[in-house]
Order: C-alpha cells, then sequence, then structure tokens
C-alpha cells in the first residue's frame, strides 16, 4: 500500500540563493523480507579488545556497502522505486523514505527502512568523479579548525561539520528518522557513507546516538577521512561505540587529512575499530586479507602500515616505533603533482567497488 505524506513531499531551499531538492514519500510495509537468513551466511569476527560485545560482521559490510554504494545513483527515479542496479540482492525489499538532494553544496543522502537487518538505513554519497581529484588534493592542506560544541579541546574539519551541520541535510535526516521511528517502532538505526560520505556519516551518527542513545546507532563507513583530532575522535569512540571503519590498502583517502603523532591534539586523528582490507601475494597465489584492528584508532599496522604517496619526494611521515613516537620529516613539503593526484583520484573512485568485492 503506497500513501503519501504530503508534508514530506516538497522542495526545500536553503537561505542562500540556490536550493536543495528533496524528494520524499512514505511506503508502508507490505509483507516482511525473507532475508533474515543472511544474517547466518558469513564470519563475524571478533574484535582485539572487547568493546561491550560489540563485533564486526562481514555479512552486514556485504550488505551496507550496497547500500553506500546505491546512494551514488544520480537516477532518483530508479533509486526512488528501488530498482537501481546496486537496488537488488541483499537490500531487496528496502523501503524508500526519503530522498535529500542538495544541489548548492552536491549532497546527496536517503532515509529508508531495511529489511534485514531490520533498521532504519541512512546512506551517505562521497565526492562525484568531477571533483575527487580537487578534494584529494585539498585535504593534503586542510588544517583543524572548528571546536565541537560542547567539548573544549576537540577539533574538526570545517567542510565535513558544515556539510551536515549547515546545510539542509541534518533537519531532513532528523526529522525522517523521527517520523520513521513513530511510523515503524523503535528500530534500531544503521548509517551509512563512502569516502566524503563517510566523513558525513559519522557526523550524522554521532548526532543521532546523542539523540536517541550510543545503543541505538550503528556506523560502517568505507574509505572514510579523518574528521576530527584525538579529542573528538575519543569523545566519538564514547558516544558511538558500535562503529567500524572499512578501509582499503589502495585507498588513498583514509590516510587524510595527514596524521603527525608528533603534533598531539593539533592533529586529525581517526576513531576506532578500524577493519583494514588487504591483499597478500605469494607467487600466484593472492590471499585476501581481513584485520580488526586495535582500539587506538590509528593502529600502525593496518591501513597506516601501507599508507600512500603522492610522490616519491615526500618525506614527511609518522611512526609509532617501541611506542614512543618517532618525527620523521624534512623541508619538502608535500608536491601538488597533477599526475600523482590524478592516480589518488583514480584509486578513490575505484575502492568502493574493490571493498564491495572483498567484503
Amino acid at each position: 500500500m503506497l500513501r503519501e505524506r504530503s508534508s514530506r513531499r516538497r522542495m526545500a531551499s536553503s537561505s542562500t540563493a540556490a536550493a536543495a531538492l528533496v524528494v520524499a514519500a512514505l511506503l508502508l510495509s507490505s509483507s516482511p523480507s525473507p532475508a533474515a537468513a543472511a544474517a547466518g551466511r558469513g564470519g563475524e569476527l571478533r574484535m582485539k579488545h572487547s568493546d561491550g560485545g560489540y563485533s564486526y560482521n562481514r555479512t552486514l559490510a556485504h550488505i551496507f556497502v550496497q547500500y553506500a554504494s546505491a546512494v551514488y545513483t544520480s537516477d532518483l527515479t530508479s533509486l526512488f522505486a528501488w530498482t537501481c542496479p546496486r537496488c537488488q540482492s541483499d537490500t531487496k525489499g528496502f523501503e524508500m523514505i526519503e530522498i535529500i538532494v542538495d544541489v548548492e553544496n552536491c549532497l546527496q543522502a536517503f532515509v529508508g527502512v531495511a529489511p534485514d537487518p531490520q533498521s532504519i538505513l541512512i546512506a551517505f554519497r562521497g565526492t562525484q568523479e568531477h571533483s575527487v581529484s580537487n578534494w584529494i588534493e585539498d585535504l593534503f592542506w586542510k588544517q583543524l579548525d572548528v571546536g565541537y560544541p560542547g567539548m573544549p579541546d576537540a577539533m574538526v574539519h570545517h567542510g565535513f561539520y558544515t556539510a551536515y551541520y549547515n546545510t539542509t541535510v541534518r533537519h531532513e535526516i532528523l526529522e525522517s528518522v523521527r517520523w520513521a521511528r513513530k511510523t515503524y517502532g523503535r528500530l534500531p538505526i544503521n548509517v551509512v557513507g563512502h569516502s566524503m560520505g563517510g566523513a558525513l556519516a559519522s557526523f550524522c551518527a554521532l548526532d543521532l546516538s546523542v539523540k536517541y542513545g550510543s545503543q541505538e546507532v550503528q556506523l560502517m563507513t568505507f574509505g572514510q577521512p579523518r574528521v576530527g583530532n584525538p579529542s573528538f575522535a575519543a569523545y566519538f569512540s564514547d558516544q558511538v561505540p558500535r562503529t567500524i571503519r572499512v578501509t582499503h590498502q589502495n585507498d588513498i583517502v583514509p590516510h587524510l587529512p595527514p596524521y603527525f603523532c608528533y603534533l598531539g591534539e593539533w592533529t586529525y586523528h581517526h576513531f576506532s575499530r578500524e577493519v583494514w582490507l588487504h591483499e597478500t601475494i605469494v607467487g600466484n597465489v593472492v590471499t585476501r586479507n581481513e584485520t580488526i584492528c586495535d582500539g587506538s584508532g590509528e593502529d600502525p599496522t593496518c591501513s597506516r602500515f601501507e599508507e600512500p604517496r603522492t610522490d616519491e619526494n615526500q618525506k614527511m611521515q609518522s611512526s609509532m616505533v617501541g611506542g614512543h613516537c618517532q618525527r620523521k620529516y624534512a623541508k619538502q613539503r608535500f608536491a601538488r603533482s597533477g599526475f600523482r593526484v590524478a592516480n589518488a583520484c583514480i584509486s578513490d573512485k575505484m575502492t568502493l567497488d574493490k571493498i564491495s568485492l572483498m567484503v
């Protein structure tokens, strides 16, 4: 049965001249999806350290990466009807509540109800292909520039913070979640995103955890950049303990903005928990591996172990040796090499598909 919710179907505009398009609708559930069996398919790997019993589930990662991919769909009609190429398989039966497209800020997200695991599902799109190279280049130089409200020592990336909190996206998502929980009951909330979409998903998950409680919200991102300093990372891990950051060995984005351990609170720092996907090659045999990283957020044995370079002359790096931070750097700065950034752009565009194959 299809029923329109007129208050959700409208054109929304920001306070500036450019408009943000909001496509909204309500699809009432017909019959529950039999996809519950998926929860038992695939392995579950325990963490190195306990996080209140929360653990990485490969099956959930396989399902969530499909939502993180589907949100890139530009054909809103097929996305709304859930008939896009990524809208099948394990996500079949997803019921769209609202698609948010902020034209001015090039943002796209959606909110709906997933059949398995039965939950409110929020997905954020990452950077569009035509702007990926500039976005990656800018991240090399971006400094911490905004204090996080209520946390005196916490600082975050201004662009990511603004994209979630100071656009139409946050209001529309909060309204959709409120409506969904009122209509469908107290469903748990899953938030996903890839690349820049993972950064926005992080702020959204924190926002919802503060509002509904940390046990109500789960976050899984794929190849997301760093978003704040160590104080923010610690606060985030405490508020959103049900968090998984999936990274891939060939993806440059999780290494940005750069981490310098000798800068203390003035450097970017990932929150936990990372799951690192990487391959080992012995002769003609390629083995795909999943490493469940420690709770530091910057496990030196995970993605930091193979930090991509943007230039062979780059000499700035940081490493952990014997538990002590070793400062290794030279006066050379990150080279703004168009060739290298172009390669990084290609890597970023390919990473989501690579993750899809590995999880």
